[in-house]
């Protein structure tokens, strides 16, 4: 089992226990997330949707990314990945949410956003986390590392959640 594998099925079993949903908002991963959660048996109780916003127009469109947050920031930032989470959470009405974008390369990065460089926002209830990361690899390296530490964050966010 790969690294994405394994963290797709704790995060199920875990939401499965916790009789939480989940939506997803991706850009960069392009599905990914999603793929990973739909290989688990059993997610059918907690995926509630998933969409691919690629664009910027999608992000606004589809999540209610505001166009002055693109404009200032850019699509590959935290303000981004905030209003995309909260976009797919108002969307979906899901108890817990993720958010992806970033820059997974060859091209496409500058000095200030690097290939490889992400952004994510985690939603729990009223908690929410954006986080920051630069990875190495090629695209799909990226890509899969991105998924995993989405996973991840949304994973640590439910636990943390129940030690309250």
């Amino acid at each position: 089992m790969t690294q994405l594998q394994i963290i797709a099925r704790e995060v199920v079993d875990l939401m499965l226990r916790e009789k939480k949903t989940v939506s997803l908002a991706e850009s960069c991963t392009g599905g990914m997330i999603a793929a990973a959660l739909v290989d688990c048996p059993g997610v059918s109780a907690a995926l509630l949707e998933g969409c691919v916003c690629y664009s910027n127009e999608a992000k606004m469109r589809t999540l209610g990314v505001l166009p002055e947050t693109l404009q200032k920031f850019g699509a590959v930032s935290g303000e981004c990945a905030l209003e995309m989470v909260h976009g797919i959470c108002d969307y979906t009405g899901s108890d817990c949410a993720i958010a992806v974008t970033g820059i997974a390369g060859p091209d496409g990065g500058t000095a200030e956003k690097p290939v490889g460089l992400v952004y994510f926002g985690v939603k729990c209830g009223e908690r929410e986390r954006v986080e920051r990361r630069v990875f190495s690899g090629d695209r799909l390296r990226v890509r899969e590392q991105s998924a995993a530490l989405a996973l991840e964050l949304l994973r640590d966010m439910i636990e943390e959640k129940q030690g309250e």
